[in-house]
């Protein structure tokens, strides 16, 4: 492998890492520089062990935040041996900067990793004022490839069939059937199915949800605000999962993320009373590191970023700052330990970005795909979305 990638730091305090993002943007970083064949060493450490290379090869004291030791001297020779030399990160520096900069840790470690490979290959920006702008423009060149990465492995698409329900029940029949369309949604190639059982009853009502518990066999994820009512329900059918909404009687759609933050006793108690039933909770929230802090403290196991605002935004400044929301969210969340989903407004124009990150599990789409099968039909409007999850 030309990235040879060793953690050796393991202090409880920081947020895990994912060790395939870092490895992945290393492999990038190669190929982008025309040096695919090359070999890289990357070791992630803690300020105590960088602080001692810095004193022992720099004469510096104290922990920085990057090292970067060329493996040969000289550019010809190193790339003669193909080996490039060993970039050495502070996992415990990285974790304080992010925060100071408002960052997630895995931005942060590619940025420094950009950095030290920089150094590898020849740029120092300690030479001259003319170098350190040469390095710098270089660095930004790098990390916007880096940002265009595609995920590895499939994101998961779970359907939503409410607005089925809503068409059945605008006229009080029996169809559509939303334990029907669901089948096809699975037959199609989605991964799970959604629906929001809502204290009205305004459109998905308890006989679907207790044949589709029946019936799904791939996963049914039950929507749901913590009332009584819902909860006892829940318990006694048992969904793959629940997600916890806020709920409004008179809103069209859900309008925004739980405020887990405001009612963490409440929540914690629903997820209690969910996880001794074996069943995980995932809490809707915005991309708020408020709200993340709350949903790990209160035991959640996933939580679902909610990308109403991405989706809604008709600014393209607008639009790429919620974005950078939901990607700083996804990794915020992801290294807390939770597991990470998103969804609301997605169509088959705003989701392929949301489905590249990698630290998103699945996406929860329904409006816009049912709207593209009143015209295409909903086993090919399923298949043009995961289409463009790919």
């Amino acid at each position: 492998m030309p990235v040879l990638f060793k953690n050796e730091f393991y202090h409880h305090a920081v947020p895990r890492i994912n060790e395939a993002l870092v490895q992945r943007a290393a492999d990038q970083l190669l190929v982008s520089t025309g040096m695919a064949e090359a070999e890289l060493s990357i070791l992630l450490v803690d300020d105590q062990q960088i602080a001692e290379l810095n004193r022992t090869w720099r004469h510096k004291k104290g922990p920085t935040n990057v090292l970067a030791f060329p493996l040969t001297e000289g550019e010809d020779s190193a790339m003669a041996m193909n080996l490039l030399g060993d970039i050495v990160i502070s996992v415990e520096t990285a974790a304080r900067e992010a925060k100071q900069e408002g960052l997630s840790l895995h931005s942060r470690l590619q940025v420094l990793l950009v950095h030290g490979f920089l150094h590898l290959i020849g740029y120092d920006h300690e030479k001259s004022d003319a170098e350190a702008v040469r390095m710098y423009n270089k660095e930004r060149m790098l990390l916007q490839e880096l940002t265009k990465k595609r995920r590895e492995t499939m994101i998961k698409l779970a359907v939503n069939v409410d607005h089925v329900a809503t068409l059945r029940e605008a006229r009080g029949t029996n169809e559509p059937d939303p334990v029907l369309a669901a089948g096809i949604c699975e037959l199609a190639g989605a991964e799970g199915i959604v629906v929001h059982l809502r204290e009205d009853r305004r459109h998905i009502q308890d006989r679907d949800v207790i044949l589709l518990r029946q019936t799904v066999k791939t996963k049914l994820n039950l929507e749901m605000g913590a009332a009584k009512e819902i909860i006892k329900l829940a318990l006694n059918i048992k969904p793959d999962m629940v997600t916890l909404v806020p709920e409004k009687r008179k809103e069209l759609t859900t309008e925004g993320g739980l405020n887990v933050a405001a009612q963490k006793q409440k929540l914690k108690k629903v997820i209690g009373q969910m996880n001794d039933a074996g069943i995980p909770v995932s809490l809707f929230i915005d991309p708020d590191s408020r709200q993340i802090k709350a949903a790990k403290d209160i035991g959640a196991t996933f939580v679902e970023i909610h990308t109403g605002r991405y989706a809604d935004a008709t600014r393209e400044e607008e639009r790429e700052h919620e974005y950078e929301l939901i990607a700083a969210a996804a990794e915020e969340a992801y290294e807390s330990g939770l597991r990470v989903n998103a969804g609301h407004g997605l169509n088959y124009v705003n989701t392929a970005r949301i489905a590249a990150l990698e630290t998103i599990e699945e996406l929860s789409i329904g409006h816009a795909i049912m709207a593209r099968a009143v015209i295409v039909g909903l086993d090919q409007a399923v298949r043009e979305m995961l289409g463009l999850m790919i």
